[in-house]
């Protein structure tokens, strides 16, 4: 007997009070749980306003409800969407309902999404892509994580694979026929398309890195000497009390950070313990602390003083002030948190530099993405090194397109990927 998946059930909105709450069923016994608690059941993928009741016909809440049939819904099963009034009493009443309806049970975290992987409606670089458009909180990562939804990373590795298949079969027939007169040199053809794929690896895997950072927001620090100005900027920077102020140098002795927009990219702020030399024990964990935040960020504001020399290299793209422009005759570059001089100024500047740093992502957006296609990469390097070589080399390089096409395969989740599906959908809610 052909094993049926279990129906699954859930609240597909955030818990608590609301105007609308909607609960979603899915499963070979949708159909029965919706007719049980409807009477009738809707046309497909069509609204229609019914009243729900309960096993002994007593009223639960009057609904909107959608029925969408197997493979025309988000899991490829037979859904079932309830669109309830988004009382918890109302609810808990439909949850413990379904419940008790033999052969339904309550979903567990990304359940949904893991059957429309299996059922083929996803890949699991959408998976990726959906799970970062629900954690999306600026437009930069909205956009980032529609592209992966809509595929373009799994149509991206599909045109590779593409490629690399056309490129074997053409090494493995020169292989089949080695004792027979091959009419055609397939060698420039097969060159030509692992040169394009190598390429095309190149640029994405570069871009791994920029995206992941909008992903995961960009990081400017803010470095200079003790009681330059660096709190009172990051709070007019953040417009609210983020850090301590004073006229005590060594005031900040940890890492402070804040979380803002700019042009819609996520970026954290860094405020940093003054860099100087000090005996005092706890400031100078805090300074080595902030050199190597400083280090690791996308970005560093510099602020400093005319007589002071900076305690710190600066990168080529970093950004330079004199600070507490309110207490200078010659204000030119330079900037006051206090008065708020030369602060827009300095948003923009670094708004333009994470800009550009943006405009440099792929469409591969994680280090799993990354680490796939390096592999394939390498073996695209090793394949072209023993096809040179000569056909007596062909069965060679045949092997290792095929561990390359395997490495892309494994970005959408067609191989090697079991022992991170437990992971990905561990992060998403129950109801998705």
């Amino acid at each position: 007997m052909a094993y049926v998946p279990d129906t699954i059930f859930a609240l597909a909105t955030a818990p608590g009070k609301a105007g609308v709450a909607v609960v979603r069923v899915s499963g070979t016994r949708a159909t029965s749980a919706g007719r049980a608690l409807l009477g009738e059941l809707p046309g497909p993928r069509f609204a229609s306003l019914k009243t729900l009741k309960d096993g002994q016909g007593r009223r639960l809440d009057q609904a909107l409800v959608l029925y969408f049939e197997e493979k025309a819904s988000f899991t490829g099963e037979d859904v079932l969407e309830l669109h309830l009034h988004g009382s918890t009493a109302v609810v808990n009443a439909v949850l413990r309902e379904l419940s008790e309806m033999e052969g339904l049970r309550l979903a567990e975290a990304g359940e949904f999404t893991r059957r429309a992987l299996e059922n083929g409606c996803l890949d699991l670089a959408q998976v990726e892509g959906l799970a970062d458009l629900i954690d999306a909180e600026t437009e930069a990562q909205r956009r980032q994580a529609l592209r992966v939804l809509s595929g373009d990373l799994g149509d991206l590795a599909g045109k590779w694979r593409t490629d690399l298949i056309r490129a074997a079969a053409l090494i493995e027939a020169t292989i089949d026929f080695a004792d027979e007169d091959v009419p055609v040199d397939v060698t420039p053809e097969v060159e030509a398309l692992l040169a394009g794929v190598r390429t095309e690896l190149d640029r994405e895997i570069a871009g791994v890195e920029t995206a992941e950072r909008i992903r995961t927001g960009f990081e400017v620090a803010i470095l200079g000497a003790p009681n330059v100005g660096k709190s009172t900027l990051l709070n007019a920077l953040a417009g609210r009390e983020a850090a301590i102020t004073s006229e005590y140098a060594g005031t900040t002795r940890d890492v402070i950070e804040v979380r803002m927009e700019l042009n819609g990219l996520p970026v954290t702020l860094l405020d940093t313990a003054g860099l100087r030399e000090t005996d005092d024990h706890v400031e100078g964990i805090g300074i080595q602390r902030a050199r190597e935040r400083a280090e690791a960020a996308d970005l560093r504001v510099f602020l400093k003083s005319d007589e002071q020399e900076l305690d710190f290299v600066p990168m080529p793209n970093d950004v330079i002030r004199l600070a507490k422009a309110d207490t200078l005759e010659n204000q030119r570059d330079a900037i006051s948190g206090k008065t708020g001089f030369g602060i827009g100024e300095l948003v923009g500047e670094i708004t333009e530099k994470l800009s550009e740093q943006a405009g440099r992502s792929g469409v591969a957006t994680r280090e799993r993405h990354r680490i796939a296609m390096k592999r394939a990469s390498e073996s695209l390097d090793a394949a072209r090194a023993v096809l040179a070589l000569g056909p007596d080399h062909y069965d060679i390089g045949a092997e290792e397109l095929r561990t390359a096409i395997r490495a892309l395969d494994s970005i959408v989740g067609h191989v090697d990927v079991e022992n991170l599906l437990d992971e990905i959908f561990s992060s998403f809610c129950i109801g998705k």
